[in-house]
C-alpha cells in the first residue's frame, strides 16, 4: 500500500461547545447536554459535557441522575439536534474542501486522505489552516491527529484533546503506542480490558507479547483485529460512502416497570421506528437484537439471525417480541430500558 497521510478531525465537546457559543454566559461553567435530570430523578443519559463538567467525572452515556449527583450546580440543557446538525453541515463543508478524498464519520468527526501532500510538514500546515478556518468562521475549536492510517490518526486526536494537534509519523508508531493503556486502543472496551488485566496485560507493549492465536482464542475474530491494532496496522481506506452497520432505537421508562401493556406498547413504537429507518434507507436485515436493562442498570441482549435477509415488518415484530418475552419470563425484576437493533444490513 502506498505511503499514506491521513488526517482525523474531531470537534471538541461539540454539542456543549455550540451551547457555549450561543450563550456566552455559560463559558467557564460546567455544561451538560442530555436528558432532563429532574433534580436527580431523571431517567436518561448524558449526551456530552464540556471540560468543566468532566472535572466532576461527568461523561457521555453517564446516567443523568449520577451527573446531577456529581455536580448539581451544572447547567443541564436538552439536546437541540436541529441546531447541532446545521452547525455540523457548515463545519463539514469547510473540512471536505481540504481533500477530494474524505469521510464524514458523524456530526463532529471526519477523516481526510491528504497523501497528495507527500510531506508531514505540508500536512501540519494544512491542519493548522483547517483548525483556524473553523475557529474563525464557526467560533468552535477542534482537535486534529495525523498519521499513516486511520487508526493512528484517530488515536493521535484522542491524545491531543482538547483544541490540540498531534502528528505520529510511521517511524514514531512504536514509541507512541507502547506506553498507552490497552483501553486506549479502539475496539478494547472495559470488559475486554478486564480480561487482559487479569493476565497482567495493562499496556500496549505488554499486549504485543501475546500471539495472534492467543488473542483469537481469547476474543474470537476480534482478537485478530486487536493484534493488528496493537502494532498500529490499519488498511482501512478513507471513503466518502457512509457505511451503516446497524439501525437501532431504545426507550428509557420514566419509572421501572413490569406492566406488559406499557412495555409492549412502547416496544411496538420502537419497532415501527426501526422499520421506518430501514425503509427510508432501502435496507433489509438479517439479525435482530433486543436490549433489556433491568432496575440497577443490569443490561442484557438477546439476538436472532434469520436464514435470509428481509425488510418485512411482521417478521421484525414477531421475532423481536419473542426475544423480549424471554426477558420477561426469565427474570421477575423491574425493567428500566428496552430497545431493538437490526444488523447484517443489505
Amino acid at each position: 500500500m502506498k505511503n499514506r497521510i491521513i488526517l482525523h478531525i474531531d470537534m471538541d465537546y461539540f454539542f456543549a461547545q455550540i451551547e457555549e457559543r450561543e450563550n456566552p454566559r455559560f463559558k467557564g461553567k460546567p455544561v451538560v447536554v442530555g436528558a432532563d435530570p429532574k433534580k436527580g430523578r431523571g431517567r436518561g443519559v448524558v449526551s456530552t459535557a464540556n471540560y468543566e463538567a468532566r472535572k466532576y467525572g461527568i461523561h457521555s452515556a453517564l446516567p443523568i441522575s449520577l451527573a446531577f449527583k456529581a455536580c448539581p450546580e451544572a447547567i443541564f440543557l436538552p439536546v437541540n439536534m436541529g441546531l447541532y446538525k446545521k452547525v455540523s453541515e457548515k463545519v463539514m463543508n469547510i473540512v471536505t474542501r481540504y481533500s477530494k478524498i474524505w469521510e464524514v464519520v458523524s456530526v463532529d468527526e471526519a477523516y481526510l486522505d491528504i497523501s497528495f501532500l507527500s510531506s508531514y510538514k505540508k500536512a501540519e500546515n494544512l491542519a493548522k489552516k483547517l483548525k483556524n478556518e473553523i475557529l474563525k468562521k464557526e467560533k468552535l475549536t477542534s482537535t486534529i491527529g495525523i498519521g499513516p492510517n486511520k487508526l493512528i490518526a484517530k488515536m493521535a486526536t484522542n491524545k491531543a484533546k482538547p483544541n490540540g494537534f498531534l502528528i505520529v509519523k510511521p517511524d514514531q508508531i512504536k514509541k507512541f503506542l507502547e506506553p498507552l493503556d490497552v483501553q486506549d486502543l479502539p475496539g478494547i472496551g472495559p470488559k475486554t480490558a478486564e480480561k487482559l488485566r487479569v493476565i497482567s496485560i495493562n499496556k500496549v507493549k505488554e499486549l504485543k507479547e501475546l500471539s495472534r492465536l492467543k488473542l483469537k482464542n481469547m476474543f474470537g475474530v476480534v482478537g485478530g483485529k486487536i493484534y493488528e491494532r496493537a502494532r498500529g496496522s490499519d488498511e482501512g481506506e478513507v471513503s466518502p460512502e457512509e457505511i451503516i452497520k446497524s439501525i437501532g432505537k431504545e426507550h428509557t421508562f420514566e419509572e421501572d416497570t413490569r406492566d406488559p401493556k406499557v412495555i409492549f406498547g412502547t416496544f411496538d413504537k420502537i419497532i415501527k421506528g426501526v422499520h421506518q429507518e430501514l425503509f427510508d434507507n432501502k435496507f433489509s436485515f438479517k439479525t435482530i437484537t433486543v436490549i433489556c436493562r433491568y432496575q440497577g442498570f443490569e443490561t442484557h441482549t438477546k439476538s436472532k439471525t434469520l436464514e435470509e435477509s428481509t425488510h418485512n415488518l411482521e417478521i421484525l415484530k414477531k421475532e423481536s417480541k419473542r426475544l423480549l418475552l424471554k426477558f420477561l419470563i426469565e427474570k421477575p425484576k423491574l425493567i428500566r430500558l428496552i430497545g431493538v437493533r437490526v444488523s447484517h444490513l443489505s
